[in-house]
Parts: C-alpha cells; sequence; structure tokens
C-alpha cells in the first residue's frame, strides 16, 4: 500500500473532474478524495495499491478523447505521502 497527492493544473474546476477522478479511484480501488484549491488547481489524495495509483496517474495523463476525461490537464506533479490508517471510500470536497 501507498500514498499519493496529485496537484492537478489546467481547465480541472467546473468541468466534471472530480466527479471523474472519484468513479476512476473507486473502479481502481483507491481510498482518499479530491478537493478544488483556491488556486484552480484539484488536489487528489489516493491510497492504494502503488499498481493502482499508478493507472489512476496514467488515465489523468491521457487525452481526453481517450477516455472521457472532462476538462484540460495541464499538469500533473505527484508527491508520495505517508500511509494514513483507517480511510474508506472516495470524496469529491
Amino acid at each position: 500500500m501507498e500514498r499519493a497527492t496529485f496537484f492537478v493544473r489546467g481547465r480541472v474546476q467546473g468541468v466534471g473532474f472530480r466527479w471523474w477522478t472519484r468513479a476512476r479511484a473507486l473502479e481502481l480501488g483507491l481510498v482518499g478524495f479530491a478537493r478544488n484549491m483556491d488556486d484552480g488547481r484539484v488536489e487528489i489524495c489516493a491510497q492504494g495499491q502503488p499498481e493502482s495509483i499508478q493507472r489512476l496517474r496514467e488515465l489523468i495523463d491521457e487525452d481526453p478523447s481517450t477516455t472521457r476525461r472532462p476538462g484540460h490537464v495541464q499538469a500533473c506533479v505527484v508527491q508520495a505521502g505517508e500511509l494514513r490508517p483507517g480511510l474508506s471510500g472516495f470524496q469529491e470536497w
């Protein structure tokens, strides 16, 4: 198990990006949250199997016409983090 925090920049607020992220994270068995940040980015904290976190990163980076991902991602920065016990589900804030 591992934890990663993604900071996604682009046209990612007000377009369904957090909802899409939540759906993909749940499909991948990840727990955590996605939230809008005041500077226009979306922060995604995901915890689970390393290959599932990597797949989420790949989906975020893919061409939206391939994934039907809403919005437009200009950049995605990922930081590793410490596991937080007791998390369940994936929330949108």
